[in-house]
């Protein structure tokens, strides 16, 4: 019998995790929708990869992204039965959803980047070329990835209330029109900042008390890589159970331009109207609204929940097919 990985997890006792050459295959689901849509293509790079190196794998195409939850909770009991690996191949919306079926099954995750932006994978030094990913995911190790919480929701990059849904949501609209590329994100992004938004009202209540705050967005980041590239120094929190909390004072149309300037630069937290700091559990309840229902983001995918929205650190991680340092 293969050797158990044992793997920690600050404030939890060991996980059992098996070791990658026990992991008797690949339940590989691709999103037909990520990224570039040569799916054919896909599955034949897959396919040499995983087939000149003599594993077994089983691809599940997922045309419909409607479908691809119930794909993933398909795919994880197939799992859980032969003892193989679920990988998604997909960008961060695809990565969270599956994910989602996957935590708490006991199953080891694999991801092979196809999005936009692939905070997750970039983060956890996975190739963003399709071949190199897959032959990383061969010589990989399982180590414990910490999952965020919003109220019963996983994140792995970040969740969000107020601006930041709204730039998503445009974001998807402009990909619509003019295609899927990080140009046209960023045309995107100007265009929303440029107009005026909606100011939120929120009670905050976290482990160092209370707070009642007026922001423009709400901002809980679970990605070492996405707050180091604009500049919030709180990647380290990461590692030790915390979650990283931005929140942005309510200002003009070019001082918001100029948040984007200093973002870019990697020099976000340097500037007065932001405030960051580093929280274990987080609850916001927005204030003097008439529904109790808030449009969120996680992972790049907006939908609505139910207030008050809780934010924290999961009870136990995601084990990760992640290449070896």
């Amino acid at each position: 019998m293969a050797r158990p990985v044992c793997v920690f997890r600050a404030g939890q006792v060991c996980s059992m995790a098996p070791a990658v050459n026990a992991i008797t295959g690949y339940h590989i689901i691709l999103n037909a929708r990520s990224g570039n849509r040569d799916v054919d293509g896909k599955c034949a790079v897959i396919r040499d990869v995983l087939g000149s190196a003599g594993s077994r794998y089983r691809l599940h195409i997922v045309k419909d992204a409607r479908k691809l939850r119930e794909t993933a909770i398909r795919v994880v009991n197939e799992a859980r039965q032969d003892g193989g690996a679920v990988v998604i191949a997909g960008g961060d919306g695809s990565i969270n959803t599956v994910a989602q079926a996957v935590l708490g099954s006991g199953c080891v995750f694999g991801v092979l980047p196809q999005g936009t932006f692939n905070y997750f994978g970039r983060t956890h030094g996975i190739p963003e070329d399709l071949a190199e990913a897959a032959r990383a995911l061969l010589r990989a190790e399982v180590r414990p990835v910490q999952v965020g919480l919003l109220n019963n929701r996983i994140f792995l990059v970040n969740a969000s209330l107020g601006l930041y849904p709204k730039l998503l949501e445009d974001r998807e609209f402009y990909k619509r029109q003019l295609g899927r590329s990080r140009l046209v994100a960023l045309w995107s992004a100007l265009v929303t900042l440029w107009r005026s938004h909606r100011i939120l009202r929120v009670r905050m209540d976290g482990e160092d008390g209370g707070r009642d705050l007026v922001t423009q967005t709400v901002f809980v980041g679970n990605n070492a890589l996405q707050l180091e590239q604009v500049g919030i120094p709180l990647a380290s929190q990461l590692d030790n159970g915390r979650l990283a909390v931005v929140t942005l004072k309510p200002v003009g149309p070019m001082a918001m331009l100029g948040l984007m300037l200093r973002g870019a630069f990697g020099k976000l937290d340097a500037a007065d109207s932001v405030v960051s700091f580093a929280a274990r559990e987080l609850t916001v309840k927005p204030k003097f609204v008439l529904s109790a229902w808030t449009k969120v983001a996680t992972d790049g995918e907006i939908f609505w929940l139910r207030a008050p929205l809780r934010f924290k650190v999961a009870s136990e991680p995601l084990l990760l097919l992640k290449p070896p340092a």
